[in-house]
């Protein structure tokens, strides 16, 4: 048998291997054409607006996600793991709370609209949240097809119907950009976005469709897998838009616009990573669990080096070129980004070492631990920032973040050690590979690092 035959064969068919592989190959293009098109978007939007925008509507997007992660009650991922995932009862309920929380976190974005405008004393942000909270009424109706998929790595139409919606949406906010010339076009931009993917989802996933259920047993399940995934993700919120809850308050709206385009750059890697991982991760440990036999563990080994080594590869790319690419893709007003880019790649070396972990303890059940977990790495992240902008600005904030990330290693090897997960070998070399390309990276970019330190 010719090699291409083997690769071929190791893609085709039923089995796990082979629906992980196409998962992969499936998740990590569409994610990649997904951000390019967002890239596409960034660099025509930034040419139609001022730098401040981009700051408002980053603050607004920090709010929504963040009652959106306050009020996570894990359907998803409950889905994925529970023996009833494909029952119709389980999922017209797990739909019908999906339907509530959505209507709840529109009723608390309108009622802390004007609280937090006054906090960041910015007046606009009051209309602007009031607006943007109907896209949870919009979410609030995804149907469960999205999550079934998800649950058989079935990713093909999903993926596609995302990048239409994706397409379609970028259209509309471009064109309202050109026409209105104001921060509101990103308003209406993201609510067509939402609209767009929910009715694709609808029209074009196949599946039962679903309709209001309330079942006590079903319920009882939901809510006992999802209260740790609760409270996880009110950490998990600080721990992955902690860094913009807090710049958003300390920096000029104008340099926390510019934050925001170099830290899209520089973690594109990691995010890339993220997606594929978060959707395949959970099926992989549900049916091959680590701790079970030699053979699972080395196969899952074998996927990290894979991973990792891929991940680790472009994000000393993105550091590497991040100020040059910051020069040739923006104007002057942003070139500042450049610097985040590079500081921001280097920040994502930890966040891969151990981002293909903590999802063998959700597969397990253990979503208590996961909590504990992640609320400590939130706690270190976000007092690394703290106490790094009182240090000296952004450069420092950056910094302690990083420290606070490699602070918190310990905390996941606790996680991952009681599911047989954790590979000492795999985190020891990755750390050795990614400290000495973070280095050749902050010394090529040197004068961009200090252009950011002053």
């Amino acid at each position: 048998m010719t090699p291409g035959v083997r690769i071929t064969g190791l893609f085709s068919g039923a089995s796990l291997t082979a629906k992980v592989l196409r998962g992969a190959v499936l998740s990590v293009g569409s994610f990649g054409l997904s951000q390019f098109l967002r890239l596409l978007s960034n660099l025509v939007l930034t040419r139609l607006l001022f730098p401040e925008a981009f700051g408002l509507m980053a603050l607004v997007t920090v709010f929504l996600v963040g009652l959106s992660m306050f009020s996570d009650v894990g359907t998803g991922p409950a889905i994925a793991r529970s023996p009833r995932g494909d029952e119709p009862d389980f999922l017209d309920t797990a739909w019908t709370l999906q339907i509530l929380r959505g209507l709840l976190l529109f009723l608390a974005c309108c009622a802390l609209a004007r609280p937090l405008a006054s906090f960041y004393d910015e007046p606009l942000l009051v209309g602007m949240l009031t607006l943007a909270s109907v896209q949870f009424l919009i979410q609030g109706l995804m149907p469960t097809r999205r999550e079934t998929a998800n649950r058989h790595l079935r990713l093909g139409r999903l993926i596609l119907l995302d990048l239409v919606a994706q397409v379609l949406a970028l259209v509309v906010m471009v064109a309202l950009a050109a026409w209105l010339r104001s921060v509101w076009a990103l308003v209406l931009g993201s609510l067509a976005a939402a609209a767009l993917q929910v009715l694709l989802a609808a029209h074009y996933l196949p599946g039962q469709r679903n309709r209001l259920r309330w079942e006590g047993t079903a319920v009882s399940e939901l809510v006992h897998f999802g209260k740790w995934i609760f409270v996880s993700s009110i950490f998990g919120f600080f721990l992955a838009q902690g860094d913009k809850l807090i710049l958003g308050k300390f920096l000029p709206l104008d340099a926390f616009g510019i934050y925001n385009i170099g830290f899209f750059l520089g973690s594109f890697p990691a995010m890339l990573g993220g997606v594929a991982i978060v959707r395949m991760l959970i099926p992989i440990y549900r049916e091959r669990p680590p701790g079970q036999s030699r053979d699972n563990f080395l196969k899952l080994r074998r996927m990290r080096v894979l991973v990792s080594g891929g991940l680790i590869a472009l994000t000393t790319l993105a550091a590497l070129l991040g100020p040059w690419l910051v020069g040739v893709l923006y104007d002057a007003r942003y070139h500042d980004a450049g610097g985040v880019v590079v500081l921001v790649a280097c920040i994502q070396v930890p966040v891969i070492i151990g981002m293909t972990y903590d999802h063998a303890a959700l597969a397990a059940g253990d979503s208590q631990k996961f909590f504990i977990v992640t609320a400590l790495k939130a706690t270190l992240v976000g007092a690394g920032l703290l106490l790094g902008l009182q240090a000296g600005g952004l450069f420092w904030a950056l910094v302690g973040q990083f420290l606070a990330l490699v602070a918190a290693y310990p905390a996941l090897v606790w996680l991952v050690a009681r599911h047989g997960a954790w590979d000492p070998l795999h985190d020891l070399a990755f750390a050795v590979l990614g400290a000495v390309c973070m280095a050749l990276a902050l010394w090529w970019n040197w004068a961009a690092i200090l252009a950011l330190a002053g």
